[in-house]
């Protein structure tokens, strides 16, 4: 039987190897990087020569389904290796432009339906300070100032470094030819037919030459998206343009205040009302995810920030178009350290990142949820949606804001 040619080993509970006739296919993060001669690296769905084996990622048995619990990371063994260090010469200069200001308060943070996830509880009391925040997400134009000042490479324009993902392979595996090691990043790409929601591989591909500049990879660019979202940056990235702008990552439960737009314990940032019902209120997936979209808010992919209406804050997009990053590390457990009946003030996220899914791979929080989102998915527009990704991990429906202290 071919299966006789199979031998898996298992490194838990991060990554499987499994050798095929000479091949090594790497499942890092969950998602499978292959790297073989005469393949490049490749993640997700690779495309199976004729009589090849077709190998799918290993999931967790019983897991909940979730747009993104099961995206596969760049790489988890390259997280926390970037520094992100520029002069105060190259900031910009500071000011609110594009910002509103969200005033202090204290609020329920957390889980408010049966949608929620554990690692949105318990519900619990949150007070944080005033504080500016972007309008919109940072777009294309902002971007590429930032970029033109300081000629920033992002991480995903960056090969992956050898030396630092063999730390998480097999001691001995042999290194592949350094061509095979190229720059890319994780693009959208949808069937043609329903498939199952556990496997992140029937719409997820990793695209070589895909990038903030190349959305959809080599041959795509953002001519005429200068108002659309940038996306493709890691958190590393998002990070060099805040200090740049003399700015900086929302914390989690500043995100989440500011979501709210000032509404008491709602499910989304425009109140109760289901994100399908009525006229469309943010960039969403309608239809049945992730093969058919009736486009009924107008937009297949990303649309141009501003596009629904804002919250009550002013603020738009804190629900659908792309996902956005935030400065805390992700654990799952957060909420159940900070809880107290007194409530907590200005919470800064825990000290490190844990996720039971990948223990060795250092997290970001990221919120909003994403023009991928559906209610029979992920639900990832609610305002207490928490999802997480590896700090050097880019994605088509992945970008950021900034906020400012006063």
């Amino acid at each position: 039987m071919i299966l006789k040619q199979i031998k898996v080993y298992k490194i838990e509970p991060v990554m499987n190897v499994l050798k095929i006739k000479g091949r090594h296919l790497y499942s890092v993060g969950l998602g499978l990087v292959i790297i073989s001669l005469g393949l490049s690296v490749s993640s997700c769905k690779p495309k199976p020569a004729a009589a090849s084996i077709v190998v799918k990622p290993v999931l967790p048995a019983k897991k909940a389904i979730c747009c993104e619990s099961n995206i596969p990371a760049r790489f988890p063994s390259l997280a926390g290796q970037q520094a992100v260090s520029l002069n105060k010469a190259d900031a910009a200069n500071v000011g609110h432009e594009d910002m509103v200001f969200v005033k202090a308060g204290t609020f329920q943070m957390g889980g408010d339906n049966k949608q929620a996830s554990p690692d949105e509880y318990p519900k619990h009391q949150v007070s944080v300070n005033g504080f500016w925040i972007d309008v919109t997400e940072v777009t294309n134009a902002a971007f590429s100032k930032f970029v033109n000042a300081t000629h920033y490479v992002t991480t995903a324009e960056k090969k992956p470094d050898w030396n630092e993902l063999k730390k998480q392979l097999p001691p001995g595996t042999q290194k592949p030819a350094d061509s095979l090691l190229v720059a890319a990043s994780l693009v959208f790409s949808a069937p043609t037919h329903p498939v199952d929601l556990n496997d992140y591989s029937q719409w997820w591909v990793w695209k070589t030459g895909a990038d903030w500049k190349h959305p959809h990879g080599p041959k795509s660019n953002i001519k005429g998206k200068e108002n659309y979202p940038v996306v493709h940056v890691s958190w590393f990235d998002a990070v060099a343009y805040c200090k740049w702008a003399g700015k900086r990552l929302p914390t989690e439960a500043e995100w989440e205040w500011a979501a709210r737009g000032g509404l008491q314990n709602k499910v989304y940032p425009w109140g109760n009302e289901p994100v399908d019902a009525g006229k469309a209120k943010a960039n969403t997936w309608q239809g049945h995810f992730p093969d058919n979209n009736t486009v009924k808010d107008k937009f297949y992919g990303i649309a141009p920030v501003s596009s629904f209406a804002p919250n009550g804050y002013g603020l738009y997009d804190m629900a659908g178009n792309v996902w956005e990053w935030c400065a805390d590390y992700y654990n799952n457990d957060y909420y159940k350290t900070i809880s107290r009946p007194q409530g907590v003030k200005n919470p800064a996220g825990p000290a490190k990142s844990f996720d039971p899914d990948e223990p060795y791979a250092v997290k970001r929080v990221i919120r909003g949820g994403s023009f991928l989102c559906n209610d029979s998915y992920c639900s990832g527009y609610r305002v207490a949606r928490r999802m997480k990704s590896t700090e050097d991990s880019g994605m088509e429906h992945l970008g950021f804001r900034c906020v400012a202290d006063k």
